[in-house]
């Protein structure tokens, strides 16, 4: 797989050790969100259960938050129970994840050789937000929905950007 980076001056490590600690958060997050898509069902009964929303609660008795859960349960359960092969779309979305995530161990090993990859997820991070605000309407999502997503972009490139600043500042004092 190539070696490591390897620095010798105090700002070198302290810089490689940032790095390394926030892409190790970054990969982490990224796969444990992906993980989330498999048991969406069982999640949504317990954010129901929080809501204090019973096990078949009715969506147009409710408004607001606890509206769209009960719909979104119920829409799950449905689909679930009538063509569960739909599911798979959601296994395929974690895998997604999960290969994200290898994706970011060359930047945790070499970020100065392999800061494309910390570019790469900052550009998959801005697109997040035209991406959800095109498709929550399209898909009849409330629009409060597109800005939890968008959240997830705009949060994301924050240690991405920090991270692609450091692995710079890195290449400038002669890592290899």
């Amino acid at each position: 797989m190539g070696n490591t980076t390897v620095v010798s001056s105090e700002r070198g490590r302290t810089l490689l050790w940032r790095i390394r600690a926030v892409m190790a958060f970054f990969i982490v997050a990224l796969v444990a969100s992906g993980l989330t898509a498999i048991p969406v069902e069982a999640e949504l009964n317990a954010v129901a259960s929080v809501l204090g929303l019973p096990p078949q609660a009715n969506p147009q008795d409710y408004s607001g938050l606890p509206h769209w859960i009960a719909r979104i349960r119920e829409g799950i359960r449905d689909t679930n129970a009538r063509h569960p092969f739909i599911a798979y779309g959601f296994d395929w979305l974690a895998f997604a994840h999960v290969v994200l995530g290898i994706l970011f161990i060359g930047p945790l090993r070499d970020p100065v050789r392999n800061r494309w990859v910390i570019t790469f997820g900052m550009i998959a991070c801005v697109l997040v937000v035209p991406w959800a605000f095109i498709f929550t309407p399209i898909r009849g999502l409330p629009r409060f929905w597109a800005l939890i997503d968008s959240a997830f972009g705009v949060f994301g490139v924050i240690p991405l950007w920090l991270c692609r600043r450091w692995a710079i500042e890195l290449g400038t004092l002669g890592a290899a």
